[in-house]
């Protein structure tokens, strides 16, 4: 049996390093595209249509993309897509669980104010308090916006809520004011 040299062992070494850096860099960005599939431990940037942009390392608000275009040509005044809803991660709770931070807009280019807004939200639940008179689950899968109230045009609620995945936020139905 032949004994390697000091020489082409550590050449061989300094390869193989370099080859699981390179995978490394490659696979760790958690940047990608996906089909409804999610990438290693990130979440999703953008939601909806075919596509997901998933970035661990962002801390942007999540837009809901699943929405229909108003048909203003036959007099639809708005609609559930005038109600714009952005999610994004923010500090943890002292007790680690992981913190979200809810935008929900009226931007309706009509004018409209648009009450009694209803989203899909599944299970909700929150291990901090939120005020019910702007956010609260009543069934599963039925949560209610500003106590049913407007939301003037322009207009922005916000809260935050803590539970360890966050949310998919959607619109299921709106009232023109």
């Amino acid at each position: 049996m032949r004994a390697f040299s000091k020489p082409r062992v550590a050449v061989v070494l300094v390869l193989l390093f370099s080859v699981v850096l390179l995978f490394m860099l490659l696979f760790s960005t958690d940047v990608g595209y996906s089909e409804g599939r999610s990438m290693g431990s990130s979440q999703p940037v953008s939601k909806g249509g075919k596509y997901t942009l998933f970035a661990s390392h962002r801390k942007l608000l999540k837009r809901s993309l699943a929405m229909e275009e108003p048909n203003r040509i036959w007099g639809d005044k708005c609609t559930k897509a005038d109600i714009v809803i952005n999610q994004g991660a923010t500090a943890p709770l002292p007790s680690g669980i992981p913190t979200y931070a809810v935008e929900i807009m009226n931007v309706c280019v009509t004018g409209c104010e648009i009450s009694g807004i209803h989203l899909n939200c599944g299970w909700f639940s929150s291990a901090r308090l939120i005020n019910p008179k702007i956010f609260k689950r009543l069934l599963y899968n039925d949560c209610l916006v500003n106590d049913g109230k407007p939301l003037v045009n322009g207009g922005t609620l916000s809260f935050e809520y803590a539970n360890t995945f966050p949310y998919p936020l959607s619109v299921s139905s709106v009232v023109c004011s």
